[in-house]
């Protein structure tokens, strides 16, 4: 997993704005700041669908450069985003669970109509892009 840093703007009477500096062309909005991590992983997944992303920059190199440093100046911040890349390989876990806990995956996955495995991946992204 990787995680790029992302430019947000929020001018008044607007929706936030999510840019990415390793990323020019790539960009997300969201009206409510709860919004914005979901919005801006969305924008990530959709760009990596027709394109290889670039090794995210160190936040160390990425807050010296001066277009960032003037977009923070003018009041933006930063946010870590999370990428889960997709990859078409699937493997094998062993994984141990309290019996109760696994009864109620079970119970869960099957209301869903999901197998065992897609449950827990779907549960698991869900965590980490949502931390």
């Amino acid at each position: 997993m990787r995680y790029f840093i992302a430019i947000v703007h929020k001018d008044e009477d607007s929706a936030f704005g999510v840019s990415f500096p390793d990323l020019p062309s790539v960009f997300s909005a969201a009206d409510l700041e709860a919004d914005l991590t979901a919005n801006a992983i969305k924008a990530l997944r959709l760009w990596a669908e027709d394109s290889v992303l670039p090794a995210p920059s160190p936040y160390d190199d990425l807050i010296q450069r001066e277009d960032v440093r003037e977009q923070l100046a003018q009041g933006a911040f930063l946010m870590r985003i999370p990428f889960i890349g997709d990859d078409t390989r699937i493997v094998r876990a062993n994984v141990t669970f309290e019996k109760g806990m696994l009864d109620a995956i079970d119970h869960a996955a099957k209301e869903r109509g999901l197998t065992r495995s897609a449950f827990l991946a779907s549960a698991a992204r869900k965590e980490i892009e949502e931390a």
